[in-house]
């Protein structure tokens, strides 16, 4: 299940079924995408909240939680962080006191489940079939 929040935290529920998902290791933390949708004034705004919002990630990298993050370029319209954990919690409690969201320079943000099956932090890794002899 994933949720999807407004700018006040008013938002929908949307399931995602999560019995799709299959790791090698049910034990093993899964990854999630946290979504930020930003504001027009996002650029003009940031430079404000920046020091809080780097230190906020960067307990969260020395928790073991945050894997990745950043904002998107050419337009500079969001910012995707990726987050290990065994559920979407990790990164929901991350965006509700994260300050770009508190202070309304994200518009709208919500959390996906992502299966990653190739690469050294994968969490399902997935191999090439043999080829058939």
């Amino acid at each position: 299940m994933f949720l999807l929040f407004s700018e006040r935290f008013q938002g929908t529920i949307a399931s995602v079924n999560q019995a799709s998902i299959q790791r090698k290791d049910p034990d093993s933390p899964m990854h999630y995408i946290l979504f930020y949708e930003v504001a027009d004034d996002y650029l003009s705004r940031r430079a404000e909240f920046r020091n809080a919002h780097l230190k906020l990630a960067w307990e969260a990298v020395e928790r073991g939680e945050l894997v990745l993050g950043g904002a998107l370029a050419d337009p500079v319209d969001g910012v995707l962080v990726v987050f290990k954990g065994d559920s979407p919690q990790v990164a929901e409690d991350f965006a509700k006191v994260d300050p770009y969201v508190t202070n309304g320079i994200v518009k709208r943000w919500y959390v996906r489940p992502w299966t990653t099956v190739a690469g050294e932090s994968c969490a399902t890794p997935v191999r090439p079939s043999a080829p058939a002899p």
